[in-house]
């Protein structure tokens, strides 16, 4: 199952990318992922993807910290509403269980585990994946960003205790006791970040109550991630169409997949890309049509059809009545139930 993350994970990426003598539209193509989700950070892609773009990225810039590069600008904007419930809750303790228990909501293949004894805490990071282990730069870049997380509730002057990290040390491990402020051990086994668990009492002066315990029940609608393909299909395909630019080779592109994986996970499935289309089309056109100043013409093209009189046979098919009469008031029954 391909895992999906949000793309406001490659915000600061094109920066990053630029200083360190690196073209960041020329590097993403080369690992098919769509440009367009660098200007819209709720777009999902695949943790494939952004792992062979973060190792191509170290390899050909020869940046062995490529992915701390990334963490070190990073911070809980990026999580998006999973960092705005983080930012309210009224201890550290607090916001690090929160953030554990709603990270999938950002990467649904990270999971972050808080184990605690009477001096220490421990954040223990896993990055599933195909390998046993994920790539160098994902765990630098993940790893990173929780520690610039945690650091950002306390303030600059906060270091973890210890870091550890699975794999070998690299040629420079002095930036890597910088960036954490504290010793760094490499071929441990696991990677996580200790720190102490008076640390956890700690207040969080900018927190409200009142806004934690609303973002939480907005959050907690949406807790569940899609899971099968046809959910993920389904998720990516709602998100293209609203932009306007939907085709099985777009979705291909942001689970990091062919268009003949799809179809066949899907026909497994019981399904097709066709019937899933077609869904969030018919979702999707009740509401542009409701607004009588958006041209139909305009509309087709949002719905990918080659003209506005395909669009109105499609409508007629789908709806039972046509566009002017579903304007007009016009609901029947089949539509209504479906």
């Amino acid at each position: 199952m391909t895992d999906l993350i949000r793309s406001a994970g490659l915000s600061y990426y094109p920066e990053v990318a630029r200083s360190v003598g690196l073209d960041p539209k020329h590097m993403m193509r080369k690992v098919r992922l769509p440009l367009a989700c660098l200007d819209k950070p709720d777009t999902p892609i695949a943790v494939t993807g952004l792992r062979r773009l973060l190792e191509l990225s170290a390899e050909a810039s020869g940046a062995e910290d490529f992915g701390l590069r990334l963490a070190e600008r990073g911070g809980l904007t990026n999580f998006g509403a999973v960092g705005l419930i983080v930012r309210e809750q009224a201890t550290v303790g607090e916001a690090i269980e929160a953030f554990s228990r709603f990270i999938p909501i950002h990467h649904d293949g990270m999971k972050l585990d808080v184990t605690r004894n009477k001096q220490t805490v421990t954040v223990t990071q896993h990055l599933r994946g195909r390998q046993p282990t994920a790539p160098r730069q994902s765990i630098d870049m993940a790893l990173g960003s929780v520690h610039r997380i945690i650091q950002s509730l306390f303030g600059s002057d906060w270091r973890p205790q210890e870091v550890h990290l699975h794999y070998p040390p690299p040629l420079d491990r002095k930036r890597y006791r910088e960036f954490y402020g504290c010793r760094v051990t490499f071929n441990a086994e696991a990677d996580s970040i200790l720190l102490s668990a008076h640390d956890m009492e700690r207040r969080i002066p900018s927190a409200h109550p009142l806004i934690a315990s609303y973002l939480r029940k907005r959050i907690e609608a949406i807790e569940t991630r899609p899971a099968s393909w046809e959910e993920k299909v389904d998720e990516v395909v709602r998100l293209l169409l609203a932009g306007g630019d939907c085709t099985v080779e777009r979705v291909a592109e942001h689970l990091a997949c062919t268009r003949r994986t799809i179809h066949r996970h899907l026909a497994e499935a019981g399904t097709s890309f066709s019937a899933i289309l077609d869904a969030q089309r018919a979702d999707l056109v009740v509401q542009l049509i409701d607004d009588p100043g958006r041209p139909l013409a305009d509309i087709a093209v949002q719905l990918g059809f080659s003209a506005r009189s395909a669009m109105a046979r499609w409508f007629r098919g789908h709806f039972g009545c046509t566009i002017t009469a579903w304007r007009k008031g016009a609901r029947p029954l089949a539509a209504t139930a479906a």
